[in-house]
């Protein structure tokens, strides 16, 4: 409802979302600076990158990565990082709302596949320009009202919105890890 107590029209419901996740989004950002580390054996140099041998726009196990450095290649890409751990949600709505809520989305997005779906692509893409995205799901649960088809279907969640991003040539890489 709008100040003036008139339903205001979807279109601006939906504008007003994607405002929110831009912000939200720009909220999150990189660092403004880089802080000085000693240099490690085996640590990235220059213009490699940890992502070399990974396709731009993927969902996959995190295998081999570990979080910090997933965490600070997005960064220094100047890709957004997500990072959610549902591994408390015992049900479909639990695990959505905790990915909902660490990525900062709007409450009501993690009612559904539907919602984060569309928070992911259409939401996102109306938020303006974007770098790019790093997303780490870890300890996705393995429980009884959230099996292993429940899991499933949120990985193609990802899948799906990993295909809309390539689509406009927007790195969208997705890792996770099950409990």
């Amino acid at each position: 409802m709008g100040l003036n107590g008139r339903r205001r029209p979807a279109s601006h419901v939906k504008w007003t979302g994607a405002q929110i996740i831009y912000s939200l989004i720009h909220k999150l950002g990189t660092p403004d600076s880089k802080v000085d580390t000693p240099y490690i054996p085996g640590q990235i140099e220059g213009n490699e990158s940890l992502l070399a041998s990974v396709p731009p726009n993927l969902v996959q196990s995190i295998r081999a990565f570990r979080v910090t450095e997933l965490q600070e290649e997005a960064a220094r890409l100047g890709q957004h990082f997500l990072y959610a751990h549902p591994i408390a949600g015992a049900t479909k709505q639990q695990v959505l709302g905790i990915i909902s809520e660490s990525f900062l989305f709007p409450k009501g997005v993690g009612k559904n596949f539907d919602g984060l779906r569309e928070t992911l692509t259409e939401t996102m893409f109306k938020a303006g320009q974007q770098t790019g995205f790093l997303i780490v799901l870890e300890q996705l649960p393995n429980t009884q009202k959230f099996d292993k088809e429940a899991r499933e279907t949120l990985l193609d969640v990802f899948r799906d919105a990993a295909d809309y991003w390539a689509d406009k040539k927007v790195p969208f890489r997705v890792f996770y890890s099950f409990e």
